[in-house]
Protein backbone atom coordinates (compact mmCIF):
# COMPACT_ATOMS: atom_id res chain seq x y z
CA UNK A 1 0.00 0.00 0.00
CA UNK A 2 1.59 3.35 -0.83
CA UNK A 3 1.62 4.78 2.36
CA UNK A 4 1.48 9.01 2.88
CA UNK A 5 3.85 11.26 4.97
CA UNK A 6 4.69 14.70 5.56
CA UNK A 7 1.63 16.49 4.51
CA UNK A 8 -1.52 15.09 3.30
CA UNK A 9 -2.62 17.74 1.05
CA UNK A 10 -2.96 15.89 -2.28
CA UNK A 11 -1.96 19.33 -4.02
CA UNK A 12 0.80 20.40 -2.28
CA UNK A 13 3.68 21.86 -4.69
CA UNK A 14 5.59 18.65 -4.57
CA UNK A 15 4.36 15.32 -4.09
CA UNK A 16 7.36 13.02 -3.83
CA UNK A 17 6.69 9.38 -4.65
CA UNK A 18 9.37 7.04 -3.42
CA UNK A 19 9.50 3.49 -4.58
CA UNK A 20 9.46 0.61 -7.43
CA UNK A 21 5.97 -0.94 -7.53
CA UNK A 22 4.40 0.27 -10.35
CA UNK A 23 1.20 0.11 -9.75
CA UNK A 24 1.23 2.23 -6.59
CA UNK A 25 3.63 5.01 -8.63
CA UNK A 26 0.86 5.08 -11.04
CA UNK A 27 -1.79 5.61 -8.72
CA UNK A 28 -0.10 8.17 -6.86
CA UNK A 29 0.24 10.15 -10.21
CA UNK A 30 -3.51 9.81 -10.53
CA UNK A 31 -4.24 10.69 -7.23
CA UNK A 32 -3.29 14.42 -7.68
CA UNK A 33 -4.19 14.52 -11.65
CA UNK A 34 -7.35 13.89 -9.81
CA UNK A 35 -7.40 16.15 -7.20
CA UNK A 36 -6.31 18.70 -9.75
CA UNK A 37 -8.78 18.25 -11.96
CA UNK A 38 -11.14 18.79 -9.78
CA UNK A 39 -10.39 21.96 -8.52
CA UNK A 40 -9.42 22.94 -12.52
CA UNK A 41 -11.27 20.70 -15.10
CA UNK A 42 -8.42 22.31 -17.74
CA UNK A 43 -5.80 21.31 -15.73
CA UNK A 44 -2.53 20.63 -17.98
CA UNK A 45 -0.69 17.26 -17.60
CA UNK A 46 2.45 16.53 -18.52
CA UNK A 47 4.00 13.36 -17.84
CA UNK A 48 7.70 13.39 -18.36
CA UNK A 49 10.32 10.51 -18.80
CA UNK A 50 14.23 11.58 -18.08
CA UNK A 51 14.95 12.04 -21.96
CA UNK A 52 12.05 14.48 -22.79
CA UNK A 53 13.52 16.32 -19.29
CA UNK A 54 16.58 18.58 -20.02
CA UNK A 55 18.42 21.24 -18.96
CA UNK A 56 15.59 24.49 -19.30
CA UNK A 57 12.52 21.78 -19.87
CA UNK A 58 11.27 22.49 -16.02
CA UNK A 59 11.38 26.16 -15.85
CA UNK A 60 9.39 26.50 -19.66
CA UNK A 61 7.20 24.29 -18.13
CA UNK A 62 6.35 26.01 -14.97
CA UNK A 63 6.72 29.65 -16.21
CA UNK A 64 3.43 31.74 -15.55
CA UNK A 65 0.93 32.06 -17.83
CA UNK A 66 -1.41 34.82 -18.63
CA UNK A 67 -4.35 32.84 -17.84
CA UNK A 68 -3.01 30.86 -14.81
CA UNK A 69 -3.72 27.65 -15.32
CA UNK A 70 -3.24 24.90 -12.99
CA UNK A 71 -0.64 22.19 -14.23
CA UNK A 72 0.51 19.09 -12.83
CA UNK A 73 3.80 18.08 -14.27
CA UNK A 74 4.93 14.28 -13.38
CA UNK A 75 8.81 13.62 -13.51
CA UNK A 76 9.41 9.43 -13.88
CA UNK A 77 12.27 8.29 -12.71
CA UNK A 78 13.65 10.75 -11.04
CA UNK A 79 16.53 9.26 -10.24
CA UNK A 80 18.00 8.36 -14.00
CA UNK A 81 17.77 12.86 -14.70
CA UNK A 82 21.15 14.28 -15.80
CA UNK A 83 23.16 16.20 -13.56
CA UNK A 84 22.22 19.75 -14.69
CA UNK A 85 18.59 19.15 -14.93
CA UNK A 86 18.79 18.12 -11.23
CA UNK A 87 20.03 21.18 -10.75
CA UNK A 88 17.10 22.63 -12.14
CA UNK A 89 14.56 20.67 -10.24
CA UNK A 90 16.71 21.80 -6.77
CA UNK A 91 16.11 25.21 -7.97
CA UNK A 92 12.66 24.61 -8.36
CA UNK A 93 12.25 22.93 -5.16
CA UNK A 94 13.01 26.20 -3.29
CA UNK A 95 10.68 28.73 -5.06
CA UNK A 96 7.60 26.30 -6.77
CA UNK A 97 5.30 27.96 -8.67
CA UNK A 98 1.90 29.02 -7.80
CA UNK A 99 -0.56 26.92 -9.25
CA UNK A 100 1.54 23.62 -10.45
CA UNK A 101 2.22 20.89 -9.22
CA UNK A 102 5.30 18.53 -9.31
CA UNK A 103 4.95 15.19 -9.08
CA UNK A 104 8.63 13.28 -8.45
CA UNK A 105 8.83 9.57 -9.14
CA UNK A 106 12.23 8.13 -7.41
CA UNK A 107 13.49 4.25 -6.93
CA UNK A 108 14.98 5.76 -4.18
CA UNK A 109 18.40 4.04 -3.58
CA UNK A 110 21.90 5.54 -3.71
CA UNK A 111 21.46 6.86 -7.22
CA UNK A 112 20.24 10.06 -7.51
CA UNK A 113 19.69 10.36 -3.66
CA UNK A 114 20.87 14.02 -3.77
CA UNK A 115 17.32 14.94 -5.42
CA UNK A 116 15.30 12.73 -3.24
CA UNK A 117 17.13 14.73 0.00
CA UNK A 118 16.43 17.49 -1.27
CA UNK A 119 12.87 17.57 -2.22
CA UNK A 120 12.42 16.11 1.40
CA UNK A 121 14.46 19.16 2.85
CA UNK A 122 11.70 21.38 0.47
CA UNK A 123 9.01 19.73 2.48
CA UNK A 124 7.53 17.64 -0.64
CA UNK A 125 4.68 15.52 0.34
CA UNK A 126 5.69 12.20 -0.19
CA UNK A 127 4.12 8.84 -0.88
CA UNK A 128 5.92 5.70 -0.37
CA UNK A 129 5.46 2.74 -2.78
CA UNK A 130 7.61 0.06 -1.52
CA UNK A 131 7.95 -3.44 -3.73
CA UNK A 132 5.79 -5.70 -2.06
CA UNK A 133 8.26 -8.55 -1.39
CA UNK A 134 6.38 -10.14 1.14
CA UNK A 135 3.59 -12.18 1.24
CA UNK A 136 2.13 -10.88 4.72
CA UNK A 137 2.44 -7.01 2.93
CA UNK A 138 0.81 -8.65 -0.62
CA UNK A 139 -2.49 -9.92 1.92
CA UNK A 140 -2.66 -6.12 3.86
CA UNK A 141 -2.49 -5.18 0.35
CA UNK A 142 -5.48 -6.79 -0.76
CA UNK A 143 -7.54 -6.19 2.01
CA UNK A 144 -7.09 -2.68 1.71
CA UNK A 145 -8.46 -3.17 -2.00
CA UNK A 146 -11.86 -4.87 -0.65
CA UNK A 147 -12.16 -1.92 2.56
CA UNK A 148 -11.59 1.16 -0.05
CA UNK A 149 -14.02 -0.55 -2.66
CA UNK A 150 -16.08 -0.19 0.67
CA UNK A 151 -17.09 -4.37 0.20
CA UNK A 152 -16.36 -7.00 3.13
CA UNK A 153 -14.05 -10.25 1.87
CA UNK A 154 -13.42 -12.98 4.54
CA UNK A 155 -9.53 -13.27 5.78
CA UNK A 156 -10.04 -16.81 4.07
CA UNK A 157 -10.94 -14.87 1.17
CA UNK A 158 -8.08 -12.34 1.27
CA UNK A 159 -5.52 -15.33 1.38
CA UNK A 160 -7.17 -17.64 -1.19
CA UNK A 161 -6.64 -14.46 -3.96
CA UNK A 162 -2.84 -13.59 -2.66
CA UNK A 163 -1.93 -18.27 -2.92
CA UNK A 164 -3.75 -18.00 -6.17
CA UNK A 165 -2.96 -14.81 -8.11
CA UNK A 166 0.86 -14.63 -6.84
CA UNK A 167 3.30 -11.71 -6.19
CA UNK A 168 1.98 -9.19 -9.26
CA UNK A 169 0.29 -6.23 -7.47
CA UNK A 170 -2.04 -5.48 -10.92
CA UNK A 171 -3.56 -8.44 -11.07
CA UNK A 172 -4.26 -8.82 -7.05
CA UNK A 173 -6.17 -4.91 -7.81
CA UNK A 174 -7.24 -6.49 -10.98
CA UNK A 175 -8.69 -9.24 -9.40
CA UNK A 176 -10.12 -7.75 -6.58
CA UNK A 177 -11.80 -5.43 -9.17
CA UNK A 178 -13.44 -8.17 -10.70
CA UNK A 179 -14.76 -10.09 -7.76
CA UNK A 180 -16.42 -6.64 -6.52
CA UNK A 181 -18.06 -6.05 -9.50
CA UNK A 182 -19.29 -9.36 -10.46
CA UNK A 183 -20.23 -10.29 -6.59
CA UNK A 184 -22.95 -9.40 -3.96
CA UNK A 185 -22.60 -9.68 -0.87
CA UNK A 186 -19.37 -10.93 1.19
CA UNK A 187 -16.62 -12.06 -0.83
CA UNK A 188 -16.22 -15.39 0.36
CA UNK A 189 -12.63 -18.42 -0.09
CA UNK A 190 -15.72 -20.27 -2.72
CA UNK A 191 -16.09 -17.22 -4.24
CA UNK A 192 -12.32 -17.00 -5.21
CA UNK A 193 -11.75 -20.36 -5.21
CA UNK A 194 -14.31 -20.56 -8.51
CA UNK A 195 -12.42 -17.48 -10.26
CA UNK A 196 -8.87 -17.87 -9.18
CA UNK A 197 -7.68 -21.48 -7.90
CA UNK A 198 -4.83 -22.51 -9.71
CA UNK A 199 -1.16 -21.39 -10.84
CA UNK A 200 -0.72 -17.57 -11.04
CA UNK A 201 0.71 -18.12 -14.66
CA UNK A 202 -2.67 -19.74 -15.82
CA UNK A 203 -4.54 -16.21 -15.39
CA UNK A 204 -6.12 -14.70 -17.95
CA UNK A 205 -3.51 -11.72 -18.40
CA UNK A 206 -0.98 -14.61 -19.60
CA UNK A 207 -3.40 -15.72 -21.69
CA UNK A 208 -4.34 -13.01 -23.40
CA UNK A 209 -0.37 -11.22 -23.54
CA UNK A 210 0.22 -14.85 -25.40
CA UNK A 211 -2.31 -14.25 -27.89
CA UNK A 212 -1.70 -11.10 -28.75
CA UNK A 213 1.89 -11.67 -29.40
CA UNK A 214 0.73 -14.57 -31.70
CA UNK A 215 1.78 -17.16 -29.48
CA UNK A 216 -0.61 -19.16 -29.93
CA UNK A 217 0.55 -22.60 -28.79
CA UNK A 218 1.66 -20.86 -26.04
CA UNK A 219 -1.63 -19.44 -25.23
CA UNK A 220 -3.82 -22.54 -25.68
CA UNK A 221 -1.41 -24.14 -23.11
CA UNK A 222 -2.01 -21.13 -20.46
CA UNK A 223 -5.97 -21.18 -21.53
CA UNK A 224 -6.18 -24.96 -20.80
CA UNK A 225 -4.42 -24.30 -17.65
CA UNK A 226 -6.85 -21.84 -16.67
CA UNK A 227 -9.78 -23.62 -17.50
CA UNK A 228 -8.51 -26.70 -15.34
CA UNK A 229 -7.83 -24.63 -12.43
CA UNK A 230 -10.91 -22.87 -12.21
CA UNK A 231 -10.55 -19.52 -13.70
CA UNK A 232 -13.99 -17.84 -14.75
CA UNK A 233 -14.16 -17.81 -19.03
CA UNK A 234 -15.48 -14.34 -18.88
CA UNK A 235 -12.41 -13.02 -17.30
CA UNK A 236 -10.26 -14.59 -20.23
CA UNK A 237 -12.60 -12.81 -22.76
CA UNK A 238 -12.36 -9.53 -20.77
CA UNK A 239 -8.50 -10.26 -20.38
CA UNK A 240 -8.41 -10.40 -24.41
CA UNK A 241 -10.46 -7.82 -25.31
CA UNK A 242 -8.55 -5.45 -22.93
CA UNK A 243 -5.19 -6.75 -24.78
CA UNK A 244 -6.62 -6.13 -28.43
CA UNK A 245 -8.39 -2.63 -27.64
CA UNK A 246 -5.42 -1.54 -26.00
CA UNK A 247 -3.22 -2.51 -29.13
CA UNK A 248 -6.08 -0.60 -31.51
CA UNK A 249 -6.00 2.60 -29.44
CA UNK A 250 -1.64 2.67 -29.68
CA UNK A 251 -1.77 2.18 -33.78
CA UNK A 252 -4.24 5.02 -34.11
CA UNK A 253 -2.31 7.16 -31.45
CA UNK A 254 -0.15 10.00 -33.77
CA UNK A 255 3.38 9.06 -35.05
CA UNK A 256 6.36 10.00 -33.29
CA UNK A 257 4.37 11.07 -29.70
CA UNK A 258 6.19 10.50 -26.54
CA UNK A 259 5.32 8.17 -24.18
CA UNK A 260 4.05 10.29 -21.48
CA UNK A 261 2.39 11.89 -23.89
CA UNK A 262 0.66 8.84 -25.18
CA UNK A 263 -0.02 7.57 -21.33
CA UNK A 264 -1.83 10.61 -20.67
CA UNK A 265 -3.92 10.80 -23.90
CA UNK A 266 -4.81 6.57 -23.91
CA UNK A 267 -5.34 6.22 -20.29
CA UNK A 268 -2.35 3.96 -19.91
CA UNK A 269 0.88 3.78 -17.59
CA UNK A 270 4.19 4.26 -19.56
CA UNK A 271 4.79 1.16 -18.78
CA UNK A 272 2.08 -0.40 -20.63
CA UNK A 273 2.99 1.72 -23.35
CA UNK A 274 6.54 -0.17 -24.04
CA UNK A 275 5.00 -3.20 -23.68
CA UNK A 276 1.64 -2.65 -26.09
CA UNK A 277 4.20 -1.10 -28.56
CA UNK A 278 6.26 -4.60 -28.73
CA UNK A 279 3.16 -6.51 -29.16
CA UNK A 280 1.53 -5.04 -31.84
CA UNK A 281 4.34 -5.40 -34.44
CA UNK A 282 2.50 -8.01 -36.05
CA UNK A 283 -0.84 -5.95 -36.47
CA UNK A 284 -3.01 -4.45 -38.93
CA UNK A 285 -6.08 -2.65 -38.75
CA UNK A 286 -8.27 -5.67 -40.44
CA UNK A 287 -6.72 -7.95 -37.70
CA UNK A 288 -7.68 -5.33 -35.09
CA UNK A 289 -10.99 -5.41 -36.06
CA UNK A 290 -11.18 -9.27 -37.14
CA UNK A 291 -9.77 -9.97 -32.98
CA UNK A 292 -12.55 -7.86 -31.55
CA UNK A 293 -15.53 -10.07 -33.44
CA UNK A 294 -14.37 -13.04 -32.41
CA UNK A 295 -13.70 -12.29 -28.66
CA UNK A 296 -17.79 -10.78 -28.60
CA UNK A 297 -18.97 -14.07 -29.86
CA UNK A 298 -16.51 -15.49 -27.80
CA UNK A 299 -18.08 -13.29 -24.75
CA UNK A 300 -21.47 -14.42 -25.81
CA UNK A 301 -20.98 -18.26 -25.89
CA UNK A 302 -19.25 -18.15 -22.29
CA UNK A 303 -22.24 -16.15 -20.64
CA UNK A 304 -24.69 -18.38 -22.00
CA UNK A 305 -25.23 -18.68 -25.76
CA UNK A 306 -23.26 -21.38 -26.57
CA UNK A 307 -23.07 -25.41 -25.28
CA UNK A 308 -19.07 -24.98 -25.29
CA UNK A 309 -17.78 -22.49 -23.41
CA UNK A 310 -14.12 -23.60 -23.56
CA UNK A 311 -14.34 -24.19 -27.02
CA UNK A 312 -15.28 -21.10 -27.81
CA UNK A 313 -12.22 -19.43 -25.79
CA UNK A 314 -10.04 -21.58 -27.69
CA UNK A 315 -11.54 -20.17 -30.96
CA UNK A 316 -10.88 -17.11 -29.62
CA UNK A 317 -7.44 -17.64 -28.68
CA UNK A 318 -6.56 -18.74 -32.20
CA UNK A 319 -8.30 -16.04 -34.07
CA UNK A 320 -6.92 -13.30 -31.60
CA UNK A 321 -3.33 -14.85 -32.39
CA UNK A 322 -4.02 -15.22 -36.07
CA UNK A 323 -4.86 -11.60 -36.22
CA UNK A 324 -1.57 -10.52 -34.45
CA UNK A 325 0.12 -12.00 -37.59
CA UNK A 326 -2.01 -10.00 -40.26
CA UNK A 327 0.39 -7.46 -41.08
CA UNK A 328 2.86 -8.38 -44.20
Amino acid sequence: MARKTATDDVLAPVTLAVGQEDLLLDRAVREVVAAARAADADTDVRDLTPDALQPGTLAELTSPSLFAERKVVVVRNAQDLSADTIKDVKGYLSAPAEEITLVLLHAGGAKGKGLLDAARKAGAREVACPKMTKPADRLAFVRTEFRTAGRSATPEACQALVDAIGSDLRELAGACTQLVADIDGTIDAAVVGRYYTGRAEASSFTVADRAVEGRAAEALEALRWAMSTGVAPVLITSALAQGVRAIGKLASAPRGARPGDLARDLGMPPWKIDRVRQQMRGWSADGVAAALIAIAEADAGVKGGGDDPEYALEKAVVAVARAARSRG
